[in-house]
């Protein structure tokens, strides 16, 4: 089997029947992503030298591609988000419904419809809008990102690293420890926070500058939005829910590291890195953060409809600390320590209060199928830094949860009959009715970081 990027899969179009509905999952899709990616790599080299030219005709081959039209469809079905509908109630579910959707990824004739808001709490307690668009407007985005994405690849900061493929927030954490974990290490850091980024990009900067189809972009980007059944324009910002929207974002902020380091020199030691919309520049002295860097930063926003955050733009010493993604940054002494912060211990403690307290009733296999996906999730996202203390206190207060649940639910027990119950293995190694070894992670935190090692 063939797949041809300007038609259909096989041969021929004209030759090869169109296979049954119910065989969507058919396909080999790693030979379709190879196909794609293989295109990719054609956009990346012409960005490179600088041929825009070809890269547009080569942007324009990939979105209209019968393989990259199938992978945007089997994106959009597959995610976390597949079953969410926009304002038209609709969502892909069958292979009947996504064999028909891949006619409708075309340009003529397409317009976006409004998108529906909802709201989500923040950390801070106050509500975060989202914009959810219909499924079709979903996989319109994600097929002409598969377009955009090798340029926005190719242009990147150095340390840029949220939303990039192969990039985490571990690898923005290990960047903090070699800038800082030396003893010449720069000693003062600008914690910076765009307001709003996502809700304040100037559209007319972004269908200038974002190298896509303009008319496509500018639909997107004046779709307006539906709340209580009244449509509302949009003026600035890009759709929070949305396919394109970490892309955008991104181009949006390239630029700014080249930017900061074109105003210094090299002994001002200054880093930048970034993830998202927060970032942290690392300097020798805090004049150079105030004089230098900081008027740099507020002009290149300005330029892009965006300014810093004035209550969360601060300048600290790295002996005070500082908190970057859920993580604490601190020199005691030389020694330079990251750890969980205690925000993100409180709030993992209270997820798992959360989840214990919902199974009141239930089997303890209900509690630990629940369980086990909140500690262990925690816990792989902190494994990286120096969390032994942060594991062995969770661990401690999640066990003397489960103890309290359990007490609950058997109260003409003794705690005798509820060790051996729960807590003890049988010959074999396996506890047959609960929390034994290998069944919750209460107490064996550790364990996921012993492993990385």
């Amino acid at each position: 089997m063939t797949i041809d990027l300007h038609g259909s899969i096989g041969a021929s179009s004209a030759h090869s029947p169109n296979p049954k509905p119910q065989d969507w999952n058919f396909h080999t899709w790693d030979k379709i992503r190879q196909a794609v990616r293989r295109l990719q790599m054609r956009i990346a080299k012409a960005i490179k030298a600088k041929k825009y030219g070809r890269a547009r005709s080569l942007q324009w081959i990939l979105t209209h591609s019968y393989s990259a039209k199938m992978l945007a469809i089997q994106r959009v079905t597959t995610n976390k988000g597949s079953r969410t509908p926009g304002i038209d109630k609709k969502v892909w579910r069958t292979d009947r419904q996504k064999w028909s959707a891949v006619s409708l990824l075309k340009r003529r004739g397409y317009k976006p419809q409004p998108l529906r808001r909802m709201y989500i709490k923040k950390k801070n307690g106050k509500l975060r809008p989202l914009s959810i668009p219909v499924i079709l407007d979903r996989a319109c985005e994600a097929l002409h990102m598969l377009a955009l994405q090798p340029i926005a690849e190719t242009c990147a900061d150095k340390n840029s690293y949220g939303f990039r493929e192969g990039r985490s927030c571990a690898d923005a954490i290990g960047q903090c420890f070699i800038a800082l974990a030396k003893s010449y290490s720069p000693i003062w850091i600008l914690e910076g926070d765009i307001k709003s980024c996502f809700d304040q990009i100037s559209h007319e900067w972004l269908v200038e500058h974002i190298p896509m189809d303009r008319r496509l972009l500018t639909q997107w980007l004046k779709a307006g939005y539906m709340e209580n059944n009244r449509l509302f324009p949009t003026t600035a910002g890009t759709p929070q829910g949305g396919v394109a929207s970490p892309v955008l974002a991104n181009l949006t902020l390239d630029g700014l590291e080249p930017a900061i380091r074109a105003s210094v020199v090299r002994r001002d030691k200054v880093n930048f890195i970034r993830y998202a919309d927060d970032f942290i520049v690392t300097a020798a002295s805090r004049e150079i953060l105030e004089q230098k860097v900081k008027p740099v930063i507020t002009q290149f926003l300005e330029e892009r409809g965006l300014k810093l955050s004035e209550e969360k733009t601060v300048i600290t010493q790295i002996t005070e600390g500082f908190n970057f993604l859920g993580q604490s940054v601190r020199k005691y002494g030389q020694k330079l320590l990251i750890k969980p912060t205690r925000h993100s211990v409180r709030h993992v403690l209270d997820k798992a209060r959360q989840c214990i307290e919902r199974c009141r009733g239930q089997k303890a296999v209900v509690l630990i199928r629940r369980l086990n996906p909140v500690l262990r999730g925690w816990a792989n996202y902190h494994r990286h830094v120096v969390s032994k203390k942060a594991f062995g206190r969770v661990g401690y207060y999640v066990l003397r949860m489960i103890w309290r649940w359990l007490g609950r639910e058997h109260p003409n027990k003794s705690r005798g009959w509820i060790k051996r119950r729960y807590f003890s293995a049988d010959g074999r190694g396996r506890s047959p009715s609960g929390f034994g070894p290998g069944r919750v992670n209460h107490g064996c935190l550790n364990s996921i970081k012993s492993r990385k090692r």
